[in-house]
């Protein structure tokens, strides 16, 4: 279990190849899933403490879009595949 921090545009003193896995804390936020579209781009689910779900989509370390307080990691998810995020 790794612990990543980031500065809002990527994460903070780790390499390029780096991708966090799941039960990893990215800001304190527990990893609860992990997906790919394309080898470019992938999305981070995080568990917030108050058990909503965000997002942090990235290029490898790079984060180039956030969304945050879905209800679940279903919505996040569905939202994820619709391009909704």
């Amino acid at each position: 279990m790794a612990i990543y921090n980031s500065d809002g545009k990527k994460l903070i003193n780790v390499e390029y190849d780096v991708v966090p896995k799941v039960n990893d804390t990215i800001d304190g936020m527990r990893v609860i899933s992990i997906n790919s579209k394309n080898n470019d781009e992938y999305v981070v689910f995080l568990l917030e403490s108050n058990t909503r779900v965000t997002c942090y989509i990235f290029d490898e370390i790079f984060i180039i879009g956030k969304s945050s307080s879905f209800d679940s990691l279903n919505e996040a998810v569905e939202a994820w595949n619709n391009d909704e995020i």
